[in-house]
């Protein structure tokens, strides 16, 4: 398996290119994501959302269209890919799948585990692929996602980072911004940000 990233935008978000098997599976394809995916995939076979927000879903529907692949986005944040009340100019996209809480799906052979942690937006999730974690906007490196804004909650953060303390396996965590960490390193940082929200 092969990972390509890519920030992308204003925010500097990362878009991933995950290769196995001679597929291409798409990442948070984010602001002016399209370009660097189409030079980048032999075989695309979707695309999926770590969540909602519009520096990581912004070129789904352009996407869609060109490679004429289904997107899978976490159910509970399907309304966050109609409008931004950020961005006037934001271009909506319609999910082909909406992902269950926890879904194990299989893409092509592929086998894709979304694991919910919601907190950031109410259907934060990250995707897991072999031994790689994408996180999306739920952990960094040292650190979290924002609670402050709409539909974000700090309760349910907290719920979150409990449960991903309790996980009992190690991968390489690639976050929405900046660099790659690990499950178990981030899990030593997980008690300090439940007491801060």
């Amino acid at each position: 398996m092969t990972i390509k990233v890519q920030p992308m935008g204003p925010y500097q978000t990362n878009c991933y290119i995950v290769t196995k098997d001679g597929k291409d599976i798409i990442i948070d394809p984010g602001v002016d994501a399209t370009s660097w995916v189409t030079v980048n995939v032999t075989n695309p076979i979707a695309i999926l959302n770590t969540h909602g927000h519009f520096d990581h879903v912004w070129s789904n529907a352009e996407l869609q269209r060109e490679l004429g692949v289904k997107l899978y986005t976490p159910k509970e944040d399907d309304m966050l890919l109609r409008q931004s009340s950020w961005m006037p100019d934001f271009p909506p996209s319609t999910p082909d799948v909406l992902v269950e809480d926890d879904a194990e799906l299989d893409i092509d052979g592929i086998k894709v585990k979304f694991r919910h942690f919601p907190g950031h937006t109410p259907g934060s999730s990250t995707i897991e692929i072999d031994d790689a974690m994408f996180s999306g906007d739920f952990i960094f490196e040292r650190s979290i996602g924002r609670t402050d804004f709409p539909y974000s909650n700090p309760e349910d953060m907290k719920k979150s980072l409990e449960k991903f303390q309790k996980l009992d396996f190690d991968k390489t965590i690639y976050p929405g911004h900046g660099g790659t960490t690990t499950i178990k390193q981030e899990q030593q940082y997980a008690p300090y940000w439940i007491k801060q929200l």
